[in-house]
């Protein structure tokens, strides 16, 4: 056998060839457009579930600063593209971001990386279906339960197993639906617009009995995660690439794409919500603020067409992620991570429907029972710190990437390097340290998943390096199909 043409099919567990000689087999359907790439990565980020379940949080703890937050967030957002888009094209790899880390910083950080993905992934999900019931609740009181979510989960997980060309048509249509729930949003906001635009960076919390106070620039920054946490997705694109055509030419695009829609999609209606609420006071004390100034600024019919229209939205995020992680586990199971017991169904892949069915619904079940089992405070700590690692180690792989020369394949270099990773990683640090300082049980949790993965790594995988974790090429977009 030619080793430069050897393939690694994920249904065989034999001896591989030295790193870098082998090749991942084409048995995902290579069918997507890059338009397609980033209807499904877009659905992804969902921006409505970000506006109407992340970003309430940065209003009701720093008042009218939430738009600095966001701003910030929006140009730590660009650097970190500049970065994934770069790694992407360099290694088009259904892993995402740990066979990145892997292949850039070394097989420890890449292993203890893909414990970490798992474990908040999962918790994600929970968070995320946790929106339907509320949402739907509005309309139908009876649908405000936590089995609403599990129920979505479950039947996402379903859908998420059929052909990923036609996933993307029926999650594009379902972000044409939330689009539309932002711009009437965006619409009441500017219309109705009363408060001066200085609030946009006026730090306030709420006080004692009612009143609003001052909140400090640390606040400020340490909401800035959460803000990084509703704009996150768009580097999704990465996990579709053994299904994208031309994916090292397009999946950087494709990135650089998802980041400047989602950022307009969401800072422009939390903008418009700030300036047109009624009264600041009376939206950082309401429980739900986007259903506040709903109410009183649209009627409570378009608050409730409004609130299905993000329940929908919240039904295609779950069914993107779900989509998402589904080829996390299924390229973990190919890369021989688990007993093989464990990675011959999860690496299994249909052969009509060219999707990692097993791995998907395993992904399906692991939500419901998160939703059922845990806590939603639990899953928010869980999963809460874990964009934080992930940014800093991305930031890291860019530039030691590019140093070493194992990024030298990609077809799209950033601009500006070594600025980029350098600008990410300082900014991470500090956003970290204010994290702690404002929160420091979602930062020890998540190092602690991180550092449970060491162990595995050189008591289990290391000793068996001869046939597992070998790290392979990319597959050969040419003999794709």
């Amino acid at each position: 056998m030619n080793v430069e043409s050897a393939s690694i099919s994920p249904g065989t567990y034999l001896p591989c060839d030295p790193p870098g000689t082998a090749k991942y087999a084409q048995d995902l359907s290579r069918s997507l457009t890059f338009k397609e790439n980033i209807l499904i990565t877009l659905s992804g980020v969902t921006p409505a579930s970000s506006v109407f379940i992340i970003a309430p949080a940065a209003i009701s703890g720093i008042g009218g600063a939430a738009a600095v937050a966001f701003a910030i967030a929006a140009l730590i957002g660009m650097v970190i593209a500049f970065c994934y888009a770069e790694l992407s094209s360099s290694f088009p790899i259904a892993g995402g971001d740990y066979t990145i880390i892997a292949r850039t910083l070394g097989k420890p950080y890449g292993l203890a990386f893909l414990f970490l993905s798992m474990a908040c992934t999962i918790c994600i999900l929970g968070v995320v279906a946790s929106g339907v019931g509320t949402y739907l609740g509005v309309v139908w009181k009876g649908m405000d339960s936590p089995w609403t979510g599990i129920v979505v989960i479950l039947a996402t997980a379903v859908v998420a197993c059929f052909n990923i060309k036609a996933n993307a048509w029926v999650t594009g249509i379902f972000l044409f639906l939330e689009v539309a729930a932002l711009a009437v949003l965006a619409v009441l906001g500017f219309v109705h617009a009363t408060q001066p635009v200085s609030v946009l960076w006026h730090a306030t919390t709420m006080g004692p009995h009612g009143i609003l106070v001052g909140a400090s620039a640390g606040l400020v920054v340490s909401f800035t995660a959460t803000a990084l946490f509703a704009y996150n997705g768009y580097n999704s694109a990465v996990y579709y690439a053994e299904e994208t055509k031309r994916a090292r030419t397009t999946i950087g695009r494709a990135i650089l794409w998802s980041l400047a829609i989602t950022v307009a999609a969401e800072f422009i209606p939390v903008i418009a919500v700030l300036l047109g609420t009624p009264s600041m006071s009376g939206l950082l004390g309401a429980a739900d603020p986007m259903s506040y100034f709903l109410r009183a600024r649209g009627g409570c019919v378009v608050n409730e067409i409004v609130s299905i229209g993000v329940a929908i939205a919240v039904i295609n995020a779950l069914l993107a992620n779900i989509i998402l992680i589904g080829r996390l586990f299924y390229s973990s199971a190919r890369d021989r991570t688990w007993p093989d017991w464990i990675n011959r169904p999860l690496a299994s892949v249909h052969p009509k429907l060219r999707t990692p069915v097993a791995a998907t619904l395993v992904v399906g079940v692991a939500g419901a029972l998160c939703v059922w089992l845990l806590p939603f405070n639990v899953l928010l700590i869980v999963s809460g710190a874990y964009l934080l690692v992930q940014y800093l180690l991305v930031g890291l792989a860019a530039l030691v990437g590019r140093i070493s020369g194992s990024t030298r394949k990609a077809e799209y270099r950033m601009p500006w390097w070594p600025i980029p990773p350098i600008a990410m990683v300082l900014a991470t640090v500090v956003v970290i340290y204010e994290s702690v300082i404002a929160a420091w049980l979602p930062v020890v949790v998540t190092l602690g998943i991180y550092a449970i993965a060491l162990p595995y790594y050189f008591l289990y995988l290391k000793p068996r390096a001869a046939d597992r974790w070998t790290l392979p090429e990319p597959a050969d977009e040419e003999n794709g199909g």
